[in-house]
């Protein structure tokens, strides 16, 4: 197999982890996604990855609650997630480096760019987890950050939809899919592929989008290789 991309920054949603479940983590569909993981490692790709905590805690719909007190235990959240991802990875002979936007160096190393660049070099799999490290910012922007900061490639958005649609393909059966669409087009239509601070931080940066259902984890390995599947997101399409 031939890469497309050499240097990704790969967004798991927490949900994906759950597979149905609604909460918790799906060992399974954890050790499928790995297993896709390490063959693009094994084909070469530099790998970041960003992974939501919507399957233990989602801040922004915890009604009655300060937002940043919400906001930060989504944060906490995303940590249970990478240490799971980090501990499935380094089980199957991946090495990986959990870096936090929020100091905790018992339990990860603290986000430094500089640092999480030279172990993408010498192929190590970094796990970015607490998103920005501040409230009020997505998991989707804390992964559009990241990607700049490291100069990746492209975002590989992992969701439970398979590609971008006009309108919500579960309420609307005749909702129309895109194939390719431009950042200024999601945002004008409004579309849900990611919140507007993120988009908005993509299309400033020109980090192409790749969005695709992680429900089939080999979609990861198809997005790297150039099929077509999913929604690609970029400045003119």
């Amino acid at each position: 197999m031939k890469l497309n991309y050499r240097r990704i920054m790969l967004k798991i949603s927490g949900e994906a982890l759950a597979s149905g479940k609604g909460t918790g983590i799906d060992q399974d569909m954890l050790g499928e996604i790995c297993d896709r993981i390490k063959t693009a490692w094994e084909l070469g790709a530099q790998i970041g990855i960003v992974v939501g905590g919507g399957n233990f805690w989602r801040g922004r719909s915890s009604k009655g609650m300060d937002r940043t007190t919400a906001d930060h235990m989504g944060m906490l959240a995303t940590v249970i997630n990478s240490l799971a991802l980090q501990d499935a990875l380094e089980a199957k002979g991946v090495p990986t480096r959990v870096q936090t936007a929020l100091d905790m160096p018992r339990i990860a190393e603290p986000y430094i760019r500089r640092r999480a660049v030279h172990h993408l070099e010498k192929n190590l799999v970094v796990i970015f987890a607490c998103g920005t490290g501040n409230p009020f910012f997505s998991t989707d922007t804390a992964a559009v950050l990241r990607a700049a900061e490291i100069e990746a490639d492209v975002i590989l958005l992992a969701k439970n939809v398979d590609a971008v649609y006009d309108s919500d393909p579960k309420l609307n059966p005749n909702a129309a899919r895109f194939e390719r669409i431009s950042y200024q087009e999601v945002l004008s239509r409004q579309l849900g592929v990611m919140d507007s601070t993120a988009t908005s931080l993509c299309m400033d940066n020109n980090i192409p989008i790749l969005v695709f259902s992680i429900k089939d984890p080999e979609n990861i390995l198809r997005a790297l290789t150039g099929e077509n599947v999913g929604t690609f997101i970029a400045r003119e399409v």
